[in-house]
């Protein structure tokens, strides 16, 4: 069921351009809310996101910003507000992955990771809890990944920050909780999504045998686990696996 006119919140989705944002934003906005798709570099997806919701009658609005940067997040957010509201729903999904060895990793690398993938869910919280505290109400769905919760290899900076994501959804759930603000977490598996292509088909196919349900996961998988923790009132500091059985 849509929201109606009293429920329609604002909801921002980072890294929307993606294929997993995509797939969360569009999924909010058949919900009856109007999102702000934000991206970095990928302004033709998070177009394309904008137009497939407007051809259902939905509303959205591409935001550019580099969200390792204070001043780009305040004035994304600052943009946000004034053309669709204040942010109501904040999902932290953008991230960027990178392979190798621990060793064969320069600091810079290690900085860029754990910048877009942690530091970016940090300063954005920071951003939208003032006005949540203020309205008693608010949610935040931070997306990690089953190896934020088991170290993968040849990923530990991925996997540090993405485990870094679900210790902040907990301790901000305790935080937050007194004011009415619910923080949650999505923490997928194997999906099937350009980021993954690069694995290469043997080992996607090796992935998917390993995993019970015996099928990669779908970005309006990890979707709709959002959209749930939005809607769950009586649900926060939990991290809701969406892996197809591969982490029990």
């Amino acid at each position: 069921m849509a929201a109606d006119f009293m429920d329609r919140k604002t909801v921002l989705v980072t890294g929307g351009s993606g294929g997993i944002g995509q797939a969360i934003a569009k999924a909010f906005a058949a919900r009856g809310h109007w999102v702000a798709v934000h991206y970095r570099g990928n302004r033709a997806g998070a177009q394309a996101a904008c137009e497939a919701i407007a051809q259902k009658g939905g509303r959205a609005l591409a935001f550019p910003a580099d969200l390792s940067h204070e001043e780009e997040v305040d004035r994304l957010f600052t943009g946000v507000e004034a053309r669709l509201g204040p942010v109501g729903i904040l999902i932290n999904n953008a991230g960027i992955a990178w392979q190798g060895l621990l060793t064969d990793m320069t600091l810079d690398q290690w900085r860029q990771v754990l910048d877009v993938n942690l530091t970016s869910a940090f300063l954005c919280c920071r951003r939208a809890l003032p006005g949540m505290i203020r309205a008693k109400s608010g949610c935040i769905v931070n997306v990690s990944s089953m190896w934020g919760q088991r170290g993968a290899s040849c990923e530990a900076a991925y996997s540090a920050a993405k485990a870094g994501l679900i210790g902040l959804t907990q301790a901000l759930a305790l935080e937050e909780g007194p004011s009415g603000v619910r923080v949650n977490c999505v923490a997928p598996g194997v999906i099937d999504t350009p980021m993954n292509a690069r694995l290469g088909p043997e080992a996607l196919a090796e992935l998917k045998e390993e995993t019970p349900l015996l099928r990669l996961g779908t970005p309006e998988d990890v979707a709709k686990a959002a959209v749930y923790l939005s809607e769950a009132e009586f649900v926060t500091g939990q991290v809701l696996g969406v892996n197809g059985g591969f982490i029990l």
